[in-house]
């Protein structure tokens, strides 16, 4: 909607991963080091940790991209909330092997053919299991026997586990132990600091093809980064926010002012209007504990405070991200009706014209 008003050439602050607007900070570039030396062993299991939208699916994405594809074959498994046997299954699915309604030791040498087949082509399996977090302790064991598939002493399958930071404290556990042994390589990503947040920004308005506009007030980066609290998604969503609200306002300079409104716009967005008693300022100090933006700075009467307090207490992480992700798809789909609106008002003046 806002990219021709700034001169984009696409969407700065999308909330899916992109690998084209990856932003090497100090974490991410540890933790594709440390991904880059699994890979290379070509054994084992690889973990990845970190908070709801710190960006791990976007580094995954970028160091897949990396791999030859004619010589890999890739699995993903992202429902992790089942039973041992129906993980295995799933795993089948994942690759493309019929393993359906076969009892557990046809589908373990089913899948032990596969992978031989593959590896006597030539080609590497890889398997990729996202929310690991939700995997139960005897699902983990038999993704540990997988990898215990060899062909010529080398490793027939290898792993990345991508889950929240909960996963390694399920790791720790004593029952871990044997799989510990397997982990060739682990890193967690944590949020930006505020000087990254600033040049995370400048960063992504770069890869769209920014030249110069918008332009950020020096007091809105600190502003962006207590809301957001560095988590590169939350980011995303108030900096698009942000730009929408000044192509609006036809502004393309934005300050502080300008960030403010924006998370006023936000929060009005996601509070449950219910009439709650309380003094607001008492209801805005829960906010920081419970909301995934720091309001705190805003303008609000008591009700209203106290009704966003409640409400951020009941939403989840993963419940607010569902909310942004449907935001964002009402956006895309206001903005198609503005652009065939727009083109529509186009054809009316040039037919005037030729009048």
């Amino acid at each position: 909607m806002y990219e021709a008003f700034y001169g984009l050439s696409s969407k700065p602050f999308q909330l899916s991963p992109d690998p084209n607007f990856y932003f090497g900070s100090k974490q991410h570039r540890r933790a594709k080091a440390y991904l880059d030396y699994g890979v290379l062993r070509n054994d084992g299991f690889i973990v990845i940790t970190g908070e709801i939208g710190a960006g791990k699916t976007t580094l995954l994405r970028g160091l897949l991209d990396s791999l030859n594809r004619s010589n890999v074959v890739i699995g993903n498994l992202v429902t992790t909330q089942l039973d041992a046997e129906d993980t295995l299954r799933m795993v089948g699915s994942a690759f493309g092997v019929r393993v359906k309604d076969l009892p557990k030791s046809e589908v373990l040498m089913t899948l032990e053919a596969f992978f031989v087949s593959q590896t006597s082509q030539g080609k590497r399996c890889l398997l990729i299991v996202d929310e690991a977090q939700n995997l139960s302790a005897r699902a983990v064991e038999e993704l540990r026997m997988l990898s215990n598939f060899q062909f010529s002493n080398q490793s027939l399958l290898q792993t990345f586990l991508v889950g929240q930071p909960e996963f390694r404290s399920i790791l720790q556990r004593p029952e871990m132990e044997q799989f510990r042994q397997r982990v060739a390589a682990t890193c967690h990503i944590g949020p930006l600091d505020e000087d990254e947040t600033q040049r995370y920004i400048e960063h992504r308005l770069k890869c769209a093809g920014s030249s110069g506009k918008p332009s950020f007030a020096p007091e809105a980066f600190p502003a962006i980064f207590k809301a957001s609290q560095g988590i590169p998604r939350r980011i995303n969503s108030l900096c698009d926010r942000l730009l929408l609200l000044g192509f609006m306002g036809s502004k393309t300079h934005l300050a502080l002012p300008d960030v403010e409104e924006a998370l006023r716009d936000i929060a009005q967005e996601i509070a449950v209007p219910k009439p709650v008693h309380g003094e607001g300022a008492q209801a805005l100090d829960a906010l920081p504990d419970t909301a995934g933006y720091d309001l705190s700075r805003l303008n609000l009467g008591a009700e209203e405070a106290a009704a966003l307090s409640s409400e951020f207490g009941r939403l989840g992480e993963g419940q607010q991200a569902d909310r942004l992700q449907r935001l964002e798809a009402s956006l895309l789909r206001l903005e198609r009706i503005n652009l065939q609106t727009l083109k529509l008002m186009q054809r009316l003046l040039a037919s005037v014209k030729q009048d």
